[in-house]
């Protein structure tokens, strides 16, 4: 399945990443966490397929990706950065792996952030946050996605962590072995995970060494 579809508008987010919202075809459906393969309906772009997840939820009227752009290379994301509403991508079936399977803690890294944002804004929709954690690793404070919605939604539940700043107001240093340790109060909840692979692995990989519930370990595989 393939459908052209225009783009409505695009936002900032924070210095490299937009919100981009496009028209919704009918009768399509994800559930959040999903995602699909997406393309710029332009003669050059039309088959660089990249995945991107939906952080629109599926009763919105339209559809929604926050994308990061990496401007260092002539690439999709880079491309796409240049685009203004009325310009049109080509979007897929719905897939992924990524689904909410109970409260427990959420491990993001940079734009890893991106399937979370559609369950966490349906779990607050639902008045079901709870006693969700949120640890959003990131470079720098600037490079944080959406904060300010972050705080909204989890409040005191939402721990943002730098590696290459020094700043009172966040945590620091690594996603690593020490840190869950420190900051994990219970290993039996489910866990979800996503960011850059190596990091993916790693805290997967800790995880079940300090007793997490390999099957309770979501991350796309």
């Amino acid at each position: 399945m393939e459908e052209i579809v225009k783009i409505l508008s695009v936002r900032n987010v924070t210095h490299d990443v937009r919100a981009y919202r496009i028209a919704k075809p009918d009768n399509y459906h994800f559930e959040p966490g999903q995602a699909t393969d997406v393309s710029i309906n332009k003669e050059k772009w039309k088959e660089e397929r990249r995945p991107f997840t939906f952080t629109a939820l599926n009763e919105w009227p339209y559809l929604e990706f926050t994308i990061k752009s990496y401007h260092d290379h002539d690439g999709v994301t880079n491309a796409l950065y240049r685009l203004q509403p009325g310009d049109e991508l080509i979007i897929r079936d719905v897939w992924g792996a990524i689904s909410y399977k109970g409260e427990g803690y959420f491990i993001a890294g940079g734009a890893g952030i991106t399937p979370f944002l559609a369950i966490l804004r349906q779990l607050h929709q639902e008045n079901k946050i709870n006693s969700n954690q949120l640890f959003f690793s990131n470079k720098t404070s600037a490079d944080i996605i959406l904060k300010e919605e972050l705080d909204e939604i989890l409040g005191p539940n939402v721990h943002y962590i730098v590696t290459r700043e020094e700043n009172p107001l966040y945590k620091k240093g690594p996603v690593n072995k020490d840190f869950l340790i420190r900051e994990v109060t219970d290993f039996t909840r489910p866990f979800y995970i996503c960011g850059p692979d190596k990091m993916v692995a790693d805290v997967a990989r800790f995880l079940t060494e300090l007793g997490a519930n390999p099957e309770t370990v979501v991350f796309e595989k």
